[in-house]
C-alpha cells in the first residue's frame, strides 16, 4: 500500500515540474523564485513545497481550489520577501473559492482555544471557514463545486499542536466528497527527533487524535501518509494525496520558521521548548502565555519563591487575552538562554509538582488529554524520577518508529 503511494507522490512531483517549467503564465515574481530554487539547488538551501511554483502551477490551472492556510502560507521572492500563497495564486487568476482556517485563524491573531468563525477576508475578499471551533472538519456543503483542496500550513512536531488534527479533517473530508488533496510540504522544526509517551485510543481529543508519541518527528506530508496508510480517517476511507516535496531537506536539518506558526510561539527558542512546556497547559503553571516570552519561562504564584528566583506578571494581550494567572506575580525558571533541546524535558514539569504548594491542585483534566495517557500523572504523583519514566516509554516509541519508517520521504 505505502509503496504504491510513495510512488504516485514522487511522480506527481516529476510529472508537475516537466509540465509546468516552460509556461508563459507566471506568477508574480516567478522568474526570481525559479532563479533562487536553482541556486537552492547547488546548496543546502531548504525549498519549501510552495516555493516550487514550476512544480504546481499547471495542475491548478481551469480548477475551482480551496485552501487550508494561515500566516505561514508564504513563498519566498526576492523583492517581496515573502507574499502569501493566496495572493500569489490570485494574481495568476488561478480559481481559489474559499479559505479554510485552522486553529489562531487565517490571519493567525486568534487566541489559543478560542473560538474561530467564519467570515470574510478583508484583504481579498474570499470566504473563510473556520476548522475551529464547533466545525472542525469541513461539511459536504463547504465542499461543494470543489475540484481541488490545498494544504500549506507550518507544523512544529507536536502531537497537541492541532494543525495535524486539522489534517485528519481535511483528509477524511476530501475523501468523503471525491476531491484531491495537494499537500505543499513544509520543514518540521522538531523533526530530528522522537520522545514522549504514545496516546493511547480512549485519551483521543482534538489535541492529539492518533496513536502517536508527543513528538512524532515527521513532516505534514509524511504524517498525511501516515494517516492514510493506518487507516485512521472513517471507516478507513483513503484520500487522493498530491504532494509537492521540499528539496534539500533532511530531518537532521535546523530550519528557523519565517513567520511564527501561532501568536504564543514567537521564536525559534519557544518552538523548541514547546514540546516540553506545553504539559503545563494541564496544571496550575503558567507556560508563559501574557508575557513575551511565551512557552520560554514558566511561573505559578503557587510555587516555592525561596526556590523559584525568577519572578514576572502575566498580562492580557493580543493571543493570551485572559492568561492564566492574569496580574498575579509568578515564580519559576527563565529558560530563555537554554540550551537547545533534543529530546522531551519533563524535569521543570516534576520539579514544579514536587514544590508547588498544594499538589492536589497542581493537574487538572486537561493534562490528561496532553499527555494522551493517564500514566503520566500518576507516575509523576508517585514520585518516579524522569528517567525511570523515560525508560517506561522505550518499548511504545520503538513501535512508532518502525512504523514511522514506512512513510518517509526524507532520510
Amino acid at each position: 500500500m505505502i509503496k504504491r503511494l510513495l510512488k504516485s507522490t514522487f511522480l506527481f512531483s516529476f510529472i508537475g515540474i516537466l509540465s509546468c517549467g516552460n509556461t508563459n503564465n507566471q506568477p508574480e515574481n516567478s522568474q526570481e523564485e525559479t532563479e533562487e530554487n536553482k541556486k537552492a539547488n547547488t546548496s543546502s538551501e531548504i525549498i519549501t513545497g510552495a516555493n516550487q511554483t514550476e512544480a504546481y502551477l499547471d495542475f491548478l490551472k481551469n480548477k475551482k481550489i480551496g485552501i487550508v492556510g494561515n500566516q505561514t502560507s508564504v513563498i519566498k521572492s526576492k523583492k517581496a520577501n515573502y507574499t502569501h500563497l493566496v495572493d500569489s495564486l490570485l494574481s495568476l487568476n488561478i480559481n481559489i473559492k474559499k479559505v479554510f482556517a485552522p486553529e489562531h485563524g487565517f490571519r493567525g491573531t486568534a487566541d489559543a482555544g478560542e473560538i474561530v468563525k467564519d467570515g470574510i477576508d478583508p484583504k481579498t475578499g474570499l470566504p473563510v471557514i473556520s476548522l475551529y471551533g464547533d466545525n472542525k472538519k469541513p461539511s459536504a456543503a463547504s465542499l461543494e463545486n470543489l475540484d481541488l483542496m490545498i494544504f500549506d500550513i507550518q507544523d512544529v512536531g507536536a502531537r497537541f499542536y492541532t494543525y495535524i488534527s486539522s489534517l485528519h479533517y481535511i483528509m477524511e473530508a476530501c475523501a468523503e466528497s471525491n476531491i484531491p488533496l495537494l499537500i505543499l510540504d513544509r520543514p518540521n522544526p522538531n523533526g530530528n527527533y522522537i520522545d514522549g509517551p504514545v496516546l493511547e485510543p480512549e485519551h483521543s481529543s482534538f489535541v492529539g487524535m492518533h496513536p502517536i508519541p508527543v513528538v512524532h518527528g515527521m513532516t505534514i506530508a509524511e504524517y498525511a501518509q501516515m494517516i492514510n496508510g493506518e487507516k485512521w480517517l472513517k471507516n478507513g476511507i483513503q484520500c487522493d494525496l498530491k504532494i509537492i516535496e521540499m528539496k534539500n531537506y533532511d530531518h537532521s536539518k535546523k530550519y528557523s520558521l519565517p513567520v511564527k506558526p501561532s501568536p504564543n510561539l514567537p521564536n525559534d527558542r519557544a518552538i523548541n521548548l514547546y514540546p516540553s512546556l506545553c504539559f503545563f497547559e494541564g496544571t496550575n503553571v503558567n507556560a508563559g502565555r501574557g508575557t513575551t516570552n511565551q512557552f520560554q519561562v514558566f511561573g505559578s504564584p503557587f510555587l516555592d519563591e525561596d526556590l523559584y528566583d525568577y519572578t514576572y506578571i502575566p498580562k492580557s494581550m493580543e493571543g493570551a487575552k485572559y492568561p492564566k494567572h492574569e496580574n498575579k506575580k509568578c515564580f519559576g525558571r527563565d529558560l530563555t538562554k537554554e540550551g537547545q533541546l533534543d529530546f522531551l524535558n519533563l524535569e521543570w514539569l516534576i520539579q514544579a509538582y514536587q514544590n508547588t504548594e498544594d499538589q492536589n491542585k497542581f493537574f487538572n483534566s486537561f493534562f490528561t488529554k496532553l499527555a494522551g495517557t493517564e500514566i503520566l500523572q500518576k507516575q509523576i504523583e508517585n514520585g518516579k524520577s524522569f528517567q525511570e519514566i523515560k525508560d517506561s516509554w522505550k518499548e511504545g516509541l520503538e513501535k512508532f518508529r518502525n512504523k514511522r519508517a514506512e512513510y518517509l520521504i526524507y532520510p
